[in-house]
């Protein structure tokens, strides 16, 4: 059974803003989390991303905001920069018809520019845990007007280290907040959260069903290291994808793949947490506007992004946990459209593809490695096509007397033959390396989760100094 907006009860303005954003009914978070949000409840969400959670903290919170009164009301905290600011932007859309207006706030960014920005009194601020302490510290953000606390996708807060900080945050909000939490799982130390600094939550959880999403097709293509390149680029070659995203486990490998599929002529090019800022959103802009069709990405780099029409998403290396396979092919078949994931597995990673296939309730449908021939038949295939759709638009005529003429000296399966030629764009044969790595281990995988934990209660601050030692060393860029 499906809920609509209006049942919701939301108000006027925030109705012809989502109905501007081409929303009709609400996706099942919203439809539960909405009405207890705007009853004033702590809510516990347990999404992930391209549930619509975004709108479903989003609406309530923007219901209670006062638009005549400047200062901050509401305060988001998220992981990654890239998500901090697809929420913001979401938000903006949102509380566009009432005049809500919403900041993002991250590291990378500079900070003079971001003090003259909250200078200006946004309603809502949508922040990265380690740059809004700095601007707490600093008093540039002033928390005592916030009504309502949202931490967004807290498990991988969690994961990157920083539930200390969003202790410290919520700490410096007033008691009398509202808070919701949003995660796609629920370890100890987020329960903990809950627990003591939210009131009485009431928790909605998608089920798991919902939360797999189920009009992707799942294949793997079980390659030996040396070749997973070439199988890749000849997938490519035959399927032809609208808009991809291939995944990679290290910030070198991405670069080396996006390399070498430009040195083979594909428009690609890759992300990860060494770009800068502007250098990744300039990439992601290119790739939402159609000007790359291949998206090579590490996981955190990656993490919240929300771009339609994604066809295909490729796992040129399998995730180290299942939740990250999730969350990898969550970014295609949205918007009740269909997706296909396809994984690259070594023989030795059989026994965690089985791990994943368990995990997440699916079943990854076996495919033979494409050949050198077929991948050069789906790009013939492919120019085929486009010449049957030059015919069936009927604007030929000033082509037909020349056609007539070439047809008098030649016979036709020549001609189109010769065609196909001129029209087919060869690949270059040029060999690419990619740096090995060392393949998945089912135990390491399914001990990942606790070692993070592990970690972060191994970290601490220097007696009188201030300095972070211990587990990972890590300043707070995002």
């Amino acid at each position: 059974m499906t809920t609509t907006f209006e049942e919701l009860g939301i108000s006027q303005p925030i109705l012809k803003a989502v109905q501007k954003m081409g929303f009709e009914e609400a996706t099942p978070i919203q439809a539960e989390t909405i009405p207890l949000a705007m009853q004033g409840y702590d809510v516990i969400g347990q999404a992930q991303t391209g549930t619509g959670k975004t709108a479903a903290f989003g609406i309530p919170m923007i219901e209670k905001i006062n638009p005549t009164k400047r200062t901050i009301q509401s305060l988001v905290v998220a992981p990654t920069r890239e998500l901090a600011i697809q929420v913001a932007e979401e938000l903006n859309r949102i509380g566009k018809v009432k005049g809500v207006r919403v900041l993002p706030v991250y590291g990378g960014q500079h900070m003079g520019r971001q003090i003259r920005a909250l200078k200006d009194k946004p309603h809502i601020v949508v922040a990265t845990p380690g740059r809004l302490l700095d601007h707490i510290r600093r008093r540039t953000i002033r928390n005592h007007d916030v009504q309502t606390a949202v931490l967004d996708e807290a498990d991988e807060m969690l994961n990157m280290g920083f539930i200390d900080d969003i202790r410290n945050i919520l700490k410096s909000i007033p008691e009398d907040r509202q808070t919701l939490l949003f995660s796609a799982t629920m370890p100890k130390e987020i329960r903990d959260i809950a627990t003591n600094m939210m009131k009485t939550p009431k928790e909605v959880k998608v089920k798991a069903k919902e939360l797999t999403v189920e009009n992707i097709n799942q294949y793997f293509i079980e390659i030996p290291e040396r070749h997973k390149f070439d199988t890749l680029t000849n997938h490519l070659d035959i399927h032809d994808p609208d808009l991809s995203i291939v995944f990679s486990r290290t910030k070198k490998r991405v670069d080396e793949i996006a390399e070498g599929l430009q040195v083979r002529g594909f428009k690609a090019e890759g992300i990860h947490g060494d770009l800068t800022q502007g250098k990744r959103m300039s990439v992601l802009k290119k790739f939402k506007n159609g000007r790359i069709d291949i998206l090579v990405a590490t996981d955190v780099a990656a993490r919240g992004l929300d771009i339609s029409g994604v066809t295909h998403v490729y796992n040129f290396d399998i995730p180290q946990d299942p939740e990250s396979y999730v969350h990898r092919i969550g970014r295609t078949g949205r918007a009740g459209r269909t997706g296909e994931a396809i994984s690259f597995i070594t023989p030795r990673e059989i026994a965690h593809l089985k791990l994943i296939e368990a995990t997440t309730k699916s079943k990854m449908q076996r495919l033979s490695p494409p050949t050198h021939q077929e991948a050069v038949r789906g790009k013939q295939q492919a120019t085929l096509e486009k010449i049957i759709q030059q015919i069936d638009q009927h604007d030929l005529q000033d082509y037909r007397e020349t056609a007539v003429e070439l047809l008098e000296e030649h016979d036709s399966v020549t001609v189109i033959a010769a065609a196909l030629k001129l029209l087919t764009k060869e690949r270059k044969a040029v060999p690419v390396r990619i740096s090995s790595i060392a393949p998945v281990s089912v135990k390491k995988a399914e001990n990942l989760r606790d070692k993070k934990r592990r970690s972060n209660k191994k970290r601490f601050y220097s007696k009188g100094k201030g300095r972070f030692k211990g587990g990972p060393h890590r300043r707070k860029q995002s």
